[in-house]
């Protein structure tokens, strides 16, 4: 069903690209928006080993995207480092394709928000985000991209650096 990398020397393991992931801030979700136009939009995200968590408001084109059809993939840039002289990027980044889920209420909702206010406010007492999740939380959407196939790749320039080391 997904197609295999093309340049096969150039792939990142599984282990390569779910370290890109947790250390990744950002991406692109990409949908199928509105008259087959294509919809992708950057997001900040969580990873939790099995599934990407993202949140957003209740309505808009990303959850009307989502309802119509489910399938997505989201894309992550590790690296890319532009190389003027041999026109070039030294690049790194994942693809995840898989399907979407809108986490309505209850534990798993929670849960999701829990994981990405903890990713990007590390050093705040859980006592300060547990407050600012109830806050919000009745605002708040949070989805799941439940992971299908993953793929990730880099610029041969980097492969043969590894190979010399």
């Amino acid at each position: 069903m997904f197609r295999k990398l093309r340049r096969i020397r150039q792939a990142l393991s599984t282990s390569d690209c779910a370290t890109i992931l947790k250390k990744g801030t950002s991406g692109v979700l990409a949908l199928s928006g509105d008259d087959g136009y294509p919809y992708a939009v950057p997001l900040s995200y969580v990873y939790d080993g099995s599934a990407l968590y993202f949140h957003g408001a209740k309505a808009g084109h990303k959850l009307d995207a989502i309802r119509r059809d489910c399938r997505a993939s989201f894309c992550v840039i590790d690296q890319d480092q532009i190389i003027p002289e041999k026109y070039t990027t030294y690049f790194r980044s994942v693809i995840v394709f898989g399907r979407m889920r809108i986490l309505e209420e209850g534990t798993e909702k929670r849960a999701a928000i829990e994981k990405l206010a903890a990713r990007y406010s590390p050093d705040e007492d859980e006592a300060a985000r547990q407050s600012e999740i109830d806050r919000e939380y009745s605002r708040l959407c949070m989805m799941a991209l439940s992971i299908e196939h993953m793929t990730g790749k880099q610029a041969i320039e980097l492969v043969r650096d590894q190979g010399e080391k």
